[in-house]
């Protein structure tokens, strides 16, 4: 088999063929050849917008079923996010131009006393390559970095992510602020890291528990198009 695939020429497969090759590539995590792929379906008058969603949005979101699943693991996960990103870096500047549809904005943070940042990372890498704008604040942060990153800009969605049993409940001191300042109610806010729960994330008054990156992409989308429904009833 590994003979054959040397000698797959991107360039002389159909749109089809081309674009299950590429969830193939993301999969694997090849950069090169994403980046090849994109710049063939833009040559042949693809919009950045289909581009970015049949091929790289949905080779992720593949890739994330089968990291829910067991299937594959962080690092080949973060592979494919880095042929994504590659991918991206290409149609980020003509998106902006198109003024294609962006689904919203998020900022994302690891809470204060808390220096994981793989699965947040994942997060990040996913809900991008969904078609958000995503403020990532790094780790360790104090309520004041989440709040002054809401204000900053216009933005739809806070995460915040931890992995310790010790700083989860910092996630409640974040929302119990943002209550306190009215804001509450502007946002969506989803929670996630290994030791939570949905009961958890209830109990702090967040709206939804995320347990991966492919939950998150999807809770988000799903919240997104609730709160413009409600918006414009």
């Amino acid at each position: 088999m590994s003979d054959q695939e040397d000698d797959i020429i991107l360039a002389e497969l159909s749109d089809d063929e081309l674009v299950l090759q590429m969830h193939d590539d993301l999969y694997d995590g090849l950069k090169d050849e994403i980046t090849e792929g994109v710049n063939i379906l833009l040559g042949r008058k693809w919009t950045p917008y289909d581009v970015l969603t049949k091929a790289l949005v949905e080779g992720m979101r593949i890739v994330g079923i089968d990291f829910r699943d067991g299937i594959l693991f962080v690092p080949e996960v973060l592979l494919a996010a880095n042929a994504m990103k590659a991918g991206m870096a290409i149609l980020k500047p003509l998106l902006a131009e198109t003024g294609a549809p962006r689904l919203g904005r998020m900022v994302i943070g690891t809470v204060k006393g808390d220096i994981h940042d793989i699965g947040k990372n994942l997060v990040t890498m996913m809900m991008e390559g969904a078609g958000f704008e995503v403020t990532d604040l790094g780790i360790n942060n104090p309520v004041e970095n989440y709040i002054g990153a809401l204000e900053a800009q216009e933005t739809d969605i806070l995460g915040m992510s931890a992995l310790l049993t010790t700083t989860m409940p910092y996630m409640k001191v974040v929302i119990d602020t943002m209550v306190e300042k009215g804001m509450r109610d502007d946002y969506i806010v989803l929670v996630g890291g290994a030791p939570l729960n949905e009961e958890f994330a209830k109990a702090i008054g967040a709206d939804s528990y995320c347990r991966d990156a492919a939950v998150a992409v999807e809770t988000a989308k799903a919240l997104i198009a609730k709160k413009h429904n409600q918006m414009h009833a």
